[in-house]
């Protein structure tokens, strides 16, 4: 063999090797390029925003009292980074770092680094959201107008955090224990009114979750009226047409101190006139979570008397 003849055999070797490196060169990035796309996937939350979060998400947190609510009955603790300044149950979420969310601390929740940050609607502005958004951290809606849409944001939130095990489980005992919840259907479905706030007059809507409450203990929410606000606010004169049965606020003596003092046109109505008049617990109240079923039978107290 020539010494021409093995030069080019030595060159042809070292084009074959050349070739093949960048082939597996090319083959590891598209590996790369693929393994970073399977990181992130696209999900769709309530108000049917898409948006892009982690296949895995290790670092949770929640911006209003009942999403947090949501986490801790579904999540692994561990993996909830944080709480708002309002967000006190269970007790031990005390323990974890304070981001306040109004006004929005952006500073702070950065530092905190979560994956996904769950937030109610409503209660979260879209404008926080896409501020949020623009720091690269993902927010998802959750919207609760039903009893079942609680039940739902619970499989959601396991769906999400790979928990579907752990958030059946709660949606099956919750839905349990309101199959137990026994009601007497017969005779005229009673009508509630339930105050917000006094000055101006802010009750619960037609359009929130105390009106599924009601239903299933066979009464009704005395605003019949769909409002844009799910928390209208109403005239003294609006309450003296609807005439509720029963009026949440406060206990009577509060309530005659307060509200009643301040109008005293509205002992008129029929709550005041029959002292149907009691005080649900706030956050059982206020707060869509997994201690809605808890909420259905403090009412049900009220209105079987």
């Amino acid at each position: 063999m020539s010494i021409i003849t093995s030069v080019l055999n030595i060159r042809l070797f070292c084009s074959f090797l050349m070739f093949g490196t960048l082939l597996l060169n090319l083959a590891c990035e598209s590996k790369k390029a693929s393994q970073s796309a399977a990181a992130f996937i696209i999900v769709t939350d309530d108000l049917g925003r898409k948006i892009q979060i982690p296949a895995y998400p290790q670092r949770v947190i929640a911006l209003s009292p009942s999403a947090t609510e949501m986490l801790y009955a579904v999540a692994d603790e561990k993996t909830i980074v944080g709480r708002t300044q309002n967000c006190d149950y269970p007790e031990r979420v005390k323990e974890k770092p304070v981001v306040n969310n109004y006004p929005m601390d952006y500073e702070k929740i950065v530092l905190l680094k979560p994956d996904i940050v769950f937030a109610s609607a409503g209660i979260t502005s879209l404008e926080v959201a896409a501020k949020l958004q623009d720091l690269n951290i993902p927010v998802y809606f959750q919207d609760f107008k039903k009893v079942t849409d609680v039940f739902r944001g619970l499989q959601d939130i396991g769906r999400l955090l790979h928990r579907e095990k752990d958030a059946q489980r709660v949606v099956d005992s919750l839905q349990q224990e309101l199959a137990q919840i026994k009601v007497n259907n017969a005779g005229p479905k009673l009508r509630v009114l339930a105050i917000t706030w006094h000055d101006p007059i802010y009750v619960f809507g037609q359009n929130t979750l105390f009106t599924d409450k009601l239903r299933y203990l066979g009464a009704e929410n005395s605003v019949t009226e769909v409002f844009a606000q799910p928390y209208p606010a109403l005239t003294r004169e609006y309450i003296l047409k609807l005439n509720p049965d029963v009026l949440l606020g406060g206990t009577p003596a509060e309530m005659e101190k307060t509200f009643f003092a301040q109008y005293p046109e509205l002992k008129k109505i029929k709550a005041y006139q029959q002292q149907k008049i009691f005080k649900p617990t706030d956050d059982l109240m206020s707060r869509p979570g997994p201690r809605v079923i808890e909420s259905i039978r403090e009412l049900k107290t009220f209105l079987v008397q």
